[in-house]
């Protein structure tokens, strides 16, 4: 009949309307969580146990000073030594900075030629390393000459073994020495005594002649509260 509402067939079936669909993702597994926190801790407790020592070693000396004071000069705040030091072994080969890490330096600054001055400290370095007993071995001698001079003579090196132990000697520019050890005002490179601890943190400073069971007792303070932190033997 004409004007019916008529329609095609399917027509209904087509306006119909389409089924949602939802996508489903999983919630976090609470134990996963869990365990990446655990994990967190766990690696703060680990470095806290690893920094403790050497915090020790320096709250001792900074803050309760239990002796009175140090013998040598305290630098504070410490100064690290720079990565990019430009430092050669005798044999011209590159050194890196950081391989000094892992062990106290007991270091002089004196010219390769040595005279008798330079002799008596070097001299005074290893009996202080001697003196230290069982931990002599946590102690490395370093002797810093310039960067173009000749190596040091071979019977005064071996004069400065100790046990088997030589004195590491490493050539440096004393223009970029200076960016991190320095004299006392009015003094030189070569009149003192450089301490520097397992980190490479210039610490400490004493006198190239000093009284050696004093400066002795410097050395015992900070190895008996950093025991077990740094590396004996290199």
């Amino acid at each position: 009949m004409s004007g019916s509402n008529s329609s095609a067939p399917g027509s209904a079936a087509s306006s119909s309307p389409e089924p949602l669909s939802f996508a489903v993702h999983s919630l976090p597994d609470p134990r996963s969580a869990t365990r990446q926190r655990a994990g967190r801790w766990k690696m703060l407790l680990l470095l806290a146990l690893c920094a403790a020592p050497v915090v020790a070693s320096y709250f001792t000396f900074y803050v309760i000073k239990p002796s009175g004071s140090a013998y040598g000069e305290l630098i504070v705040p410490t100064v690290e030594i720079p990565a990019d030091l430009p430092l050669t072994d005798l044999q011209g080969r590159p050194v890196s900075a950081a391989s000094l890490h892992g062990q106290w330096l007991l270091t002089v600054v004196q010219p390769a030629a040595c005279g008798e001055a330079c002799e008596r400290q070097l001299y005074v370095q290893r009996q202080l390393r001697e003196m230290l007993g069982k931990n002599r071995d946590r102690v490395d001698k370093l002797w810093l000459i310039g960067q173009d001079e000749p190596a040091p003579r071979p019977e005064l090196l071996a004069a400065l073994s100790q046990k088997g132990v030589e004195v590491t000697v490493l050539r440096v520019p004393r223009e970029r020495l200076a960016a991190w050890l320095k004299p006392a005002t009015g003094k030189a490179l070569s009149d003192h005594f450089f301490l520097v601890d397992p980190m490479g943190r210039w610490m400490l400073r004493a006198p190239a002649d000093p009284d050696p069971k004093k400066l002795k007792g410097d050395l015992d303070k900070l190895l008996k509260a950093s025991a077990g932190w740094d590396n004996p033997g290199r």
